[in-house]
């Protein structure tokens, strides 16, 4: 697969996976978490079948042993061809159970027997009302992407099907970022976990070169243009913030002569599982997706990420950009940012860390001067603002 020495979130992951811990990885997107939760399983399931085999138990048909839940469709496919990709000289099987396929071909699939489901929640709740598909023997239960699955708004269904596992299990969650909602998470379903964290949360990739162009909502398309014609493009993802905006992107630039792939939640499975195999064969340069794409996304030669829109949560920014400079190499970050957009990068300067530099394309007719410094509120707009936050929590404001 590639892999000459093992990543740093692999080093401290799967040795307390190894041995049964449960286990919360927090590490930057691209750093390697798939293989640190899918190698721990395998090894998992191949011991019980030696022991059993030792015992002098019959084989039976395959039981499913592991439930992998990610929050997207273009995830669970991701992580389920590393999962055949890993297990490739066993015999252990995998099952994808996603929306947008055929329910039938799952159901199928599931009575010819699956050690490993790899699933997004809703559909994995249908299969289990409908009782096409068994808990009882599931050991690992792993949570991957899990503030992206609790921002989606999947905590109901998580916490179903959690409840519905056998209660002696190994719980593994792997995310980006641990919040608040997250850290609740831990309390309900995990038994004193191994806490592993590769980076601070809030950075950015290593190798990920930032810049941000200012510019007038109405020249954001033509300055999109300049900007690809100006840059050595590998590939690329142009990210939007709605669906109706990658799709007037995709128009534009297919109006200009530039074939794009286009991926989003309106888009039919059909049509999304064709944008990323495109994408990812390099049949298309460009692919314009909005934030379901942010975290699903596992293609090595993307060259550039371009954020059409900023988007509005800091966190999205992060995993946004962190599409390039994948597994530790480098990329870059380019951010188109309006009047009214200061506000979104003023939350994602803070919440990195660092001041994003602003440029300018020297040959752009730009309608009026960009700003190239970085806007900092007044000391009265902090005063005013932290007297608000400490209003609305109950606490008492000191100057």
């Amino acid at each position: 697969m590639g892999f000459t020495a093992p990543m740093p979130i692999q080093v401290q992951a799967i040795p307390p996976g190894l041995e049964g811990k449960d286990v919360l990885g927090s590490a930057q997107t691209g750093s390697g978490k798939t293989v640190a939760f899918v190698l721990p399983i395998l090894e998992k399931i191949l011991k019980d079948r030696r022991d059993a085999h030792a015992r002098g138990a019959q084989p039976g048909a395959p039981s499913v042993k592991a439930v992998i839940l990610v929050p997207t469709r273009e995830l669970a496919a991701q992580v389920e061809t590393a999962v055949r990709d890993i297990a490739r000289f066993s015999t252990v099987k995998c099952v994808l159970v996603i929306g947008g396929t055929s329910y039938h071909n799952q159901v199928q699939a599931l009575k010819q027997g699956a050690e490993i489901v790899v699933a997004t929640p809703g559909r994995l709740l249908d299969h289990y009302r409908s009782h096409t598909i068994h808990f009882k023997d599931v050991k690992v239960a792993v949570l991957d992407e899990a503030d992206r699955m609790l921002d989606m708004g999947f905590m109901p269904d998580i916490r179903r099907i959690m409840q519905s596992l056998p209660r002696e299990r190994q719980t593994l969650m792997f995310s980006a970022t641990i919040p608040p909602e997250v850290a609740r998470v831990v309390g309900e379903f995990m038994r004193d976990p191994v806490r592993i964290s590769i980076d601070r949360p809030q950075s950015t990739a290593a190798g990920v070169s930032q810049l941000l162009y200012p510019v007038p909502m109405d020249q954001k398309y033509d300055l999109l243009l300049e900007i690809l014609s100006n840059v050595q493009l590998t590939s690329g993802v142009i990210f939007t913030r709605t669906k109706s905006r990658a799709d007037r992107v995709a128009r534009f630039l297919q109006g200009k002569g530039i074939p794009v792939a286009i991926l989003h939640s309106n888009r039919t499975q059909a049509q999304r599982t064709q944008a990323m195999e495109g994408f990812r064969g390099q049949k298309h340069q460009l692919l314009v997706a909005t934030d379901i794409a942010a975290r699903g996304i596992d293609v090595r030669h993307i060259s550039h990420v371009i954020n059409f829109d900023v988007p509005q949560h800091p966190e999205d920014y992060v995993h946004r950009i962190g599409r390039t400079g994948r597994a530790f190499t480098v990329g870059d970050a380019i951010t188109l940012m309006t009047l009214d957009e200061q506000k979104f990068v003023t939350a994602i300067e803070s919440f990195i860390g660092q001041t994003i530099p602003r440029a300018a394309l020297p040959d752009f007719a730009y309608k009026s001067p960009p700003v190239l410094v970085a806007y900092k509120p007044a000391a009265a707009h902090h005063f005013r603002l932290r007297r608000s936050i400490a209003r609305s929590s109950g606490h008492r404001f000191r100057r």
